[in-house]
């Protein structure tokens, strides 16, 4: 009796359910008679209510549809057995029909094991997110326990996505199949057991406090990462969701886990793409700021060629300076083009602001036309936030852009950093807490913006631009990063009045060097070497040369070799050899890493560095990018190299016999 009682209840439960879902759902049996249905199938789809009533043949709603026209013109009867044949074949469907309003239906259709079928109906007109459908679908299939344990299982087990139920505990009392197999357990063995010994320890300490919120009788969601069974990375997207008496008990909670990996690499995808565009819109001012650094070296060496007299020291150092600065400059600029335009996962890090500005005033400069100023005004340069610097620096160079496209005919572009403290007025206007915010205002004195085009400014795709001249996406983008980074944007603009954009973002505060600490340098010069014997190894003879050269100077012996095979030969058989400097690039299948290795694995005693001309030198070499020596950035200057000689030479020291 107790046991007909719960099920009763649980019955009644899913019914419950069933009503509030925004699918619709029927079930037929083996004679092709209604067994269970719920509101939204009759909402969705307009049926008579006189047919919602156990045992209506499949007959009279494919009649009802014929009827109207939702199976176009032709012979009614003719339609009516048609389907009824398939249907009498209960096989698993899937179909999409448009009926004659225009409301576009998605049936899904699952035979079950004695016979009929289940049935569900989606209105998919709309652009719907997967989201928001799969966390409709977990509350819907799994209250969709109607007759049996059995149709219980059927559903949940073929839906995309790990769905349980968590009784207070937390103790599992079901989970479907994919969150069975994601844990490494069995549905039959799940049941009973808490969650501690399913997900693990190390998991369950960083999904705790949501479980507890949830009991709580609060809806939450939350993301986490682990490792699929294969090793690689997976994005899990989770939302409990209390289930809950009339009287606000927490009976439980529903538990629906979604792999957001692929949509995690889509919006990588689309953070890179934008990025790669404003490496396109800049490539005008950095070719402009290379040949300018190039017209320097090919003036001062043409220089110094014409001259026939032996050349002083002063005459030397005034074309030679120049010439060495304008290296740097480039070397620099190339380096942070290289580290702007490469795709890496998102990294919030606290980032002082005024250096991000500065970064993507560098970008900027010589890409902007003559007839617009860049100025820029920063109140207090210790002002950072918690941000993806480089997703920042794309952030304001799409806005610099947009502002240089709103002044054809030249203006200023005005960059401002401060903080801000927001009362709960303004904090609300924004949809954040009160409290003190960085602020950066990005001002042109453009056209502006009518009333119609500020209001839809962050939707994607909307632009003004003419077709073909813009995607639509950079404000929306610029927009989604500030928001994830818990900020806000603020615009002002009207038509003649100019746009400003404000972004709003937690303030941070990191510590700037003043003083003394500030201005203090070190004269001393790159630490000498004593001589030790040194293994270069790099197969382009040019750059053998100069980095010779520059070891010799700071006092090492040098020790050639042009290829991997040569390298190792030498760094095994000479006791003397102290360090090792390799290119990690080079020809042959063996590459400077995996030389490093091989030779640190024999040769603990040597000091190893590496260098190289690329930014990302890793999927080039075939490695994973986690590497445990030190890698010189080509070209490099005396200093860097000796820093880098004098870290791996210390560690190194052979000891001294007493």
């Amino acid at each position: 009796m107790e046991e007909t009682q719960q099920l009763q209840t649980q019955l009644d439960l899913m019914q419950a359910a069933l009503d509030h879902i925004n699918q619709g759902f029927s079930a037929f049996d083996a004679d092709l008679r209604l067994v269970a249905w719920n509101r939204g199938l009759w909402e969705m789809l307009d049926f008579p209510q006189e047919l919602a009533r156990r045992g209506t043949h499949l007959e009279a709603f494919l009649r009802v549809n014929a009827e109207r026209g939702e199976y176009g013109p032709g012979d009614i009867e003719g339609k009516i057995q048609r389907r009824l044949e398939r249907a009498k074949l209960f096989e698993p469907h899937y179909f999409e029909r448009i009926r004659p309003n225009g409301q576009v239906i998605a049936v899904s259709g699952t035979p079950l094991p004695n016979g009929g079928f289940v049935t569900t109906y989606s209105d998919v007109t709309e652009d719907r997110r997967l989201q928001e459908k799969l966390e409709r679908t977990v509350e819907e299939r799994t209250r969709a326990l109607q007759q049996s344990e059995d149709w219980l299982r059927l559903v949940t087990d073929n839906i995309p996505a790990l769905i349980a139920y968590l009784a207070p505990g937390p103790v599992f009392r079901f989970a479907n199949r994919r969150y069975a197999d994601w844990f490494g357990h069995s549905v039959t063995s799940i049941a009973g057991r808490t969650a501690q010994e399913v997900v693990g320890e190390e998991l369950y300490k960083l999904i705790e406090p949501h479980i507890l919120r949830a009991f709580e009788g609060n809806a939450v969601s939350y993301e986490y990462q682990r490792k699929r069974p294969d090793g690689t990375a997976a994005y899990m997207r989770s939302t409990l969701i209390p289930d809950m008496t009339a009287d606000r008990r927490t009976l439980g909670i529903f538990v629906l886990s979604l792999d957001a990996t692929d949509q995690k690499q889509a919006e990588a995808a689309l953070v890179q793409s934008q990025r790669m565009d404003a490496v396109g819109k800049l490539t005008g001012g950095l070719a402009h700021d290379f040949n300018n650094l190039l017209a320097i070296l090919m003036g001062n060496l043409l220089s110094l060629s014409r001259m026939d007299a032996p050349v002083g020291k002063q005459t030397l150092d005034s074309k030679l300076a120049p010439m060495l600065e304008a290296t740097k400059r480039g070397s620099d600029l190339i380096q942070r083009l290289l580290l702007f335009s490469r795709g890496q996962a998102v990294d919030p890090q606290k980032v002082p602001l005024a250096r991000v500005i500065a970064n993507a005033g560098r970008l900027l400069d010589g890409s902007l036309p003559s007839s617009i100023a860049l100025t820029t005004a920063i109140a207090d340069c210790g002002i950072a936030a918690c941000i993806d610097p480089t997703q920042m620096e794309t952030a304001l160079i799409n806005l610099a852009f947009n502002a240089r496209d709103a002044m054809p005919d030249g203006g200023t572009l005005h960059i401002a950093l401060s903080a801000a403290d927001l009362d709960k007025k303004e904090a609300s206007e924004l949809g954040l807490a009160a409290g003190a915010y960085a602020q950066i205002a990005v001002e042109d004195t453009g056209t502006g913006m009518d009333e119609e085009t500020r209001l839809r400014v962050f939707e994607p795709f909307f632009t003004t631009k003419t077709f073909g001249t813009g995607s639509g996406l950079g404000l929306s983008m610029v927009y989604g990063f500030i928001r994830q980074s818990g900020g806000a944007i603020r615009i002002r603009s009207a038509p003649g009045t100019g746009t400003c954009l404000t972004l709003y973002l937690p303030l941070e505060r990191i510590e700037m060097p003043s003083g003394r600490d500030a201005e203090q340098t070190d004269d001393t010069g790159p630490q000498r070497g004593q001589g030790e014997l040194l293994l270069l190894v790099e197969d382009d003879p040019d750059v053998a040369n100069t980095v010779t050269d520059q070891l010799q100077n700071l006092g090492y012996t040098v020790l050639r070799a042009e290829s991997a095979d040569d390298a190792k030969s030498l760094a095994l058989d000479l006791p003397e050899l102290r360090g090792v400097l390799s290119d990690i690039i080079m020809p042959g299948q063996t590459n400077g890493l995996a030389l490093a290795r091989e030779i640190k694995k024999k040769r603990d005693d040597l000091g190893i560095a590496l260098m190289s001309g690329y930014a990302d030198w890793s999927s080039l070499a075939g490695q994973d990018s986690q590497c445990e020596f030190p890698v010189l950035a080509k070209p490099f200057a005396d200093d860097q190299l000796a820093d880098t000689l004098k870290q791996i030479l210390s560690l190194n020291t052979p000891a001294i016999d007493t």
